[in-house]
C-alpha cells in the first residue's frame, strides 16, 4: 500500500504502471527494427517487400508484445496513471533517434542543438514520477456488475451527453465548414480517445478476471465495451491521419499526446471515480506532474525541423541509419499519406539537396553547341 506521501504504490498499481512504461519502451523498439528494415532495403538493390524481411516480421512481434503490455495494464492501473505514460514513448524514440543520428558536432553546436531535448527529457521523467508517485492509488475489480453501474449513473450519462454534443458541434464545422485546423481535428481524436480508453479498461479488466477464473465474457456488457472499443479506436486513426497530412507531424504529436491525455484522465475521474478518494495535495502534484510531461513532450518534438532526431506522428525516426544515403542528403522520414506506412524516402527540411553524379548532371549549353552544327552538313542553321 501506497504511504500518505505518496511514493509507494499498490500492487496492483505497481504493475501496471511497470507494464505500461515496459509496453511503451517496447513499441519504440520494435519501430526502431521496422525502420531499419525499411532503411536497409532503400540503401541496398534488394527489391523485396518489406514484409518479406525477417528483420521488419522480429519488430512487428515486438510491437504485438508492447501493445499487448498496454492493453494488460489498464487492468491494473487507473486511466490517470496509464495514459500520461505515453510521453515514455515519445522519449524512447527521441533517444532513439539520437542514438542513431550520426553526426559529429563541435560542443558548442551540440549543445545548441539538442539542449531543449535534453531538457524535455528531465521533465518528461520528473512528470511521470510525479504522476505515478501522487497519482490516484484506488482500483476496483471490473466485473460487469460494477462497469453497468457506472455506466447507468447520472455523471457518466451527463459526460457522455455533453462529449456526443461537442463531437457533432466540431464534425459539423470540420466536414461542412470545411474548417481543417488542428485543434478541431485533434479534439475529435481526443474524444474518441476518451472513449477508446474507456471501453480498453472494461474489455482489459473483464479479459483479466475471466483468465483468473472468474467469467465475464458471457455478459452483454462485455460485447458492448467490445465494438465500442473498435470502432472509436478506427475512426480516431483515421481523424489522427487527417491531421497528419494537413498539418507538421511534430506538432500534431505534441498537441495530440496533450489533447489525448487530458480528456483520458477526465474520462477516467468521471466514469472510474478514480479520484474520489484522494486528498488535495495529491491531486495538485498529479497535475503538476502532467504539465511538467506535457512541456517536456513539447520541447522534445520542438526540435524536429531544426535537428530531425525523430519522426513522433508514427514512428520515431532513425536518422542516418545507412550512410551512405545520409551523405548523399537524404534521410529517411514516415510516409503518413493516410496509411500507417513506416517510412519512405524524402528530402529532408533543411538539408542540402542531394546533388546529381556528374555522369548525370545535364552539360551546360554554350557557343559550342552551334558550333558543332557547322561540322554537320546536314544540319539547318537558324
Amino acid at each position: 500500500p501506497r504511504l500518505k506521501d505518496g511514493v509507494f504504490l499498490s500492487v496492483d498499481n505497481l504493475i501496471g504502471t511497470l507494464l505500461a512504461i515496459f509496453g511503451n519502451v517496447l513499441v519504440s523498439i520494435s519501430l526502431t527494427i521496422q525502420k531499419y528494415s525499411h532503411v536497409k532495403l532503400a540503401g541496398t538493390k534488394d527489391h523485396r517487400a518489406f514484409y518479406r524481411t525477417k528483420t521488419w516480421w522480429s519488430g512487428f512481434v515486438f510491437t504485438c508484445l508492447g501493445e499487448l503490455a498496454n492493453f494488460v495494464s489498464y487492468a491494473f492501473a487507473p486511466l490517470a496513471i496509464v495514459a500520461p505514460l505515453n510521453a515514455v514513448s515519445v522519449l524512447t524514440s527521441s533517444i532513439l533517434g539520437f542514438i542513431f543520428l550520426r553526426e559529429r558536432l563541435k560542443p558548442k553546436d551540440f549543445a545548441k542543438q539538442f539542449g531543449l531535448v535534453f531538457l524535455g527529457y528531465i521533465f518528461v521523467i520528473g512528470g511521470a514520477y510525479l504522476l505515478v508517485s501522487f497519482g490516484p492509488n484506488s482500483h476496483e475489480k471490473l466485473i460487469a456488475a460494477n462497469i453497468v453501474k457506472h455506466l447507468v449513473g447520472w455523471p457518466v450519462l451527463l459526460y457522455l451527453l455533453l462529449e456526443i454534443i461537442t463531437f457533432c458541434l466540431l464534425l459539423y464545422f470540420y466536414k461542412r465548414r470545411k474548417a481543417n485546423y488542428l485543434v478541431i481535428i485533434l479534439l475529435l481524436v481526443a474524444l474518441l480517445g476518451s472513449v477508446t480508453v474507456l471501453t480498453v479498461k472494461a474489455v482489459s479488466g473483464m479479459l483479466v478476471l475471466t483468465i483468473e477464473g472468474t467469467m465475464q465474457l458471457n455478459y452483454p456488457i462485455f460485447s458492448v465495451m467490445f465494438v465500442c472499443m473498435v470502432a472509436s479506436a478506427i475512426f480516431q486513426a483515421g481523424f489522427l491521419s487527417q491531421a497528419c497530412k494537413l498539418h507538421d507531424s511534430s506538432l500534431v504529436a505534441s498537441v495530440n499526446y496533450i489533447f489525448s491525455t487530458i480528456f483520458a484522465v477526465l474520462a477516467g475521474a468521471v466514469f472510474y471515480l478514480e479520484f474520489n478518494k484522494e486528498d488535495i495535495l495529491h491531486i495538485c502534484m498529479f497535475l503538476l506532474g502532467s504539465a511538467v510531461c506535457f512541456l517536456g513532450v513539447f520541447l522534445i518534438t520542438k526540435t524536429k525541423k531544426k535537428a530531425r532526431i525523430f519522426e513522433p506522428c508514427v514512428t520515431l525516426n532513425m536518422n542516418n541509419g545507412v550512410p551512405t544515403i545520409h551523405d548523399k542528403g537524404l534521410v529517411i522520414q514516415p510516409d503518413y499519406s493516410g496509411s500507417f506506412s513506416y517510412g519512405t524516402l524524402v528530402n529532408n527540411n533543411g538539408v542540402t539537396p542531394a546533388p546529381l553524379p556528374v555522369h548525370l548532371e545535364t552539360p551546360p549549353l554554350g557557343p559550342r553547341s552551334s558550333d558543332a552544327s557547322q561540322g554537320h552538313p546536314g544540319i539547318k542553321r537558324d
